[in-house]
């Protein structure tokens, strides 16, 4: 068994393409372009020299010793902080303009939660000279003021979504009302495994440069090319599914995901949507989603504005329901407490998203052995979150 997309654009029952008519011929353009875009070896060379003498990859794998030692186990963090903009959104961002490009397109619209996958794109803009809106909830214009001047430095318009409760959601809404108004001429980069097929793929396979550099990586650490347990954050799951992509299939990986839970996911304030939420279409994918009986969306809640979506793509919610990935709700005191763990254990300071993967680690404890080999993707630095630390500093160290 596969659990990779098939030719429809599935994965099991999720995925799928529920677009409006008006951008039925955009998406359908798309699904037969990028495969051939992507695969052919102008692509190829030019994306992975940009990847390289640009973003400064292969991101390393750093053994996180003293990590290790509290654990009881051999961690390994894949470090797509250090890349160029600070997070893992870089990769997927540089791939999806040069598509954009070869189909001729003029302009591009994104949307983002955390602001990094909008100075991603703000970036590449900027790099390919071409004129770029970034939609984002006028919340996390507010709780991510840094990333919002760094888009506007490098000339990207940013446009304060008002409407919901003016997080990620909103700002996606927004950006596909754009697109929908425009779609001759504009690409919408997005920033995640959501949206409609061939959206989750192609974004599953621009970050899968993630998981093909732990192949070789871990082979010159310890010998062998897989790990026991791979770990990361979901929200609509780009850094997990380039975490995972080659090793979906190997069946000797466990996979471990960790989501917001928020306050808790028995609470109305959480954003845990594979743990409790219900099939149904969003954003033009038929996926896990927290939603009424009646169908209308529930706004999520995290402390982490990029973990801050009611559902999750059609990839993570096949591995959930078929069994091949543990997925954990983390809570946000959770989530600060294991970013403060890492900064002074190791002196790295994570994003609020990647704490929620290294939450993970105390709830796993248990089940781990002393030889087992953990490699855990940090997707983003921490500057941007520094204001929310401290806020909660002295209750969490206390």
């Amino acid at each position: 068994m596969s659990y990779n997309v098939d030719e429809n654009g599935y994965y099991g029952q999720f995925g799928g393409a529920y677009v409006p008519e008006i951008l039925y011929k955009t998406v359908e353009d798309l699904k037969k372009a990028y495969l051939p875009i992507i695969e052919s070896e102008e692509f190829q060379k030019e994306y992975r020299e940009l990847l390289r003498d640009y973003v400064g990859r292969p991101s390393p794998l750093y053994f996180a010793k003293r990590m290790s030692e509290r654990y009881g186990c051999q961690l390994y963090l894949k470090r797509e902080d250090l890349n160029h903009t600070g997070a893992h959104k870089i990769n997927n961002a540089i791939g999806q303009i040069l598509v954009a490009k070869k189909m001729g397109k003029k302009r591009i619209v994104a949307e983002t939660g955390a602001g990094q996958h909008g100075v991603a794109t703000a970036t590449v803009c900027a790099l390919m000279d071409m004129p770029c809106r970034v939609y984002m909830g006028a919340l996390d214009v507010e709780r991510q003021r840094p990333n919002v001047e760094r888009m506007k430095m490098l000339g990207a318009e940013v446009f304060p979504v008002q409407s919901g409760n003016k997080t990620l959601k909103d700002a996606t809404n927004e950006a596909i009302r754009d697109w929908c108004c425009h779609p001759a001429d504009t690409f919408y980069i997005i920033g995640s495994t959501v949206g409609p097929h061939p959206y989750p793929d192609m974004v599953a396979r621009l970050q899968s440069i993630i998981s093909e550099e732990i192949k070789w990586q871990l082979h010159d650490k310890i010998g062998r090319d897989y790990p026991d347990y791979l770990m990361a954050c979901i929200g609509g799951g780009s850094n997990a599914a380039g975490t995972i992509y080659h090793y979906i299939d190997d069946e000797r990986v466990r996979l471990v995901l960790g989501e917001a839970g928020g306050m808790g996911y028995e609470t109305a304030e959480t954003a845990a949507s594979l743990t409790i939420g219900t099939v149904g279409i969003l954003h033009g994918s038929r996926i896990k989603v927290m939603q009424t009986e009646d169908g209308q969306i529930v706004e999520p809640y995290s402390i982490s504005a990029g973990l801050d979506y009611p559902g999750t793509g059609p990839i993570h919610c096949n591995l959930y329901e078929q069994g091949r990935a543990k997925v954990i709700p983390i809570n946000d005191d959770e989530a600060l407490r294991a970013a403060y763990e890492l900064t002074r254990l190791e002196g790295i300071i994570p994003a609020l998203e990647s704490s929620h993967a290294l939450a993970m680690l105390p709830k796993l404890q248990p089940l781990l052995k002393k030889d087992d080999v953990v490699v855990l993707t940090v997707s983003g630095r921490g500057d941007k979150d520094l204001e929310t630390y401290l806020k909660h500093k002295d209750r969490i160290l206390n």
